[in-house]
């Protein structure tokens, strides 16, 4: 036997198998990762897209801000929604609701205005804010008439909003009126005594913390505070008087300004509202003009989009990054 058969190697077929499959593995997991590395970059560039496209549209969008059926041609009614608490930031603000009321009168297709109540009432001034604008473009505008129609709840500043307008209208089941100012608050000063909790104010000014829950009541700040919601009370009757006119039967029902609140069919009687009727029996019926545009005003396309970015962006990134998972509850 040779030498040179003594110094070669002998080979392993398994292990050569083995190296063969670690090889293919690699090469798969490369194949991989670079198909995800190509996706996720395919999702953020279409998203960047998407979002290029809905700005644009959202900028240059005649309907931004409005209903989308504001912006059609031909005689209409136009309809304005005043939807939950009236109050600053809120769907019902006083810049809403008076930007979409100009906007409806400034339409030359506008043959007439209701404004579609359903709110517990909320801040008087924003509620008094309308009403004056309410009254201000029915001056300018004489012959478009405003008409309020109350569904399910017309009470406090909502009410205060629908005596403005030329009439009232709603369901014989709606809620109506609540004439009345109301400021609660909770008292704490035994709570804190049982607790063994001192309170520490420091003010300048005698009566700078009357309304802390914390402390005692004092009679003087009570009856003071007391007034304050007197004055606004006798402010939203007036208002409410100067609107309804006649109609009002408050001789008759001195309770109309107590706070209480009656049926539709209860307030006809009262002369809180004028008739029984919906939004599409005022359009056709009393303003002659059945083809309805909204004139409410919303989020733009850009609000909106804004708003859900945040959310939008992270499940978009969670995607580019690989780090998606279950739901979870948290």
């Amino acid at each position: 036997m040779h030498s040179d058969e003594w110094n070669e190697p002998t080979r392993n077929p398994a292990k050569d198998d083995a190296k063969a499959w670690q090889l293919l593995e690699k090469v798969s997991l490369a194949g991989l990762q670079e198909q995800k590395r190509a996706r996720r970059w395919g999702i953020f560039f279409k998203f960047l897209t998407f979002a290029y496209l809905f700005i644009a549209v959202a900028l240059f969008s005649p309907l931004a801000g409005l209903g989308g059926k504001a912006s059609q041609g031909g005689p209409h009614t136009a309809v304005i929604e005043v939807r939950g608490v009236i109050a600053d930031q809120e769907e019902a603000s006083a810049d809403n609701v008076i930007g979409s009321l100009r906007a409806a009168f400034e339409d030359e297709n506008t043959k007439g205005v209701v404004l579609r109540i359903n709110s517990p009432g909320g801040s008087p001034v924003q509620s008094g804010y309308i009403y004056d604008e309410i009254r201000r473009l029915r001056s300018k505008h004489e012959d478009i008439k405003v008409y309020a129609v109350i569904t399910d709840l017309g009470a406090s500043g909502a009410y205060y909003i629908a005596s403005a307008a030329d009439a009232i209208y709603a369901d014989k089941a709606s809620l109506v009126g609540s004439i009345g100012v109301t400021a609660a608050s909770f008292g704490f000063v035994e709570v804190m005594q049982k607790l063994g909790v001192e309170r520490r104010v420091y003010t300048s000014g005698e009566h700078k913390a009357f309304l802390d829950p914390f402390q005692p009541q004092k009679e003087v700040e009570t009856e003071f505070w007391q007034g304050v919601l007197k004055t606004t009370h006798e402010q939203f009757i007036n208002s409410v008087k100067q609107g309804r006119g006649d109609r009002l039967k408050a001789d008759e029902h001195p309770e109309l300004f107590s706070g209480l609140v009656w049926s539709g069919e209860q307030a006809l009687n009262l002369g809180l509202i004028d008739a029984l009727g919906n939004t599409s029996y005022v359009a056709r019926e009393v303003v002659g003009e059945e083809n309805i545009a909204d004139f409410t005003l919303q989020d733009t396309p850009l609000d909106r989009f804004a708003k859900r970015l945040g959310a939008s962006m992270a499940e978009h990134l969670a995607l580019w990054t690989g780090m998606t998972g279950a739901p979870a509850l948290r």
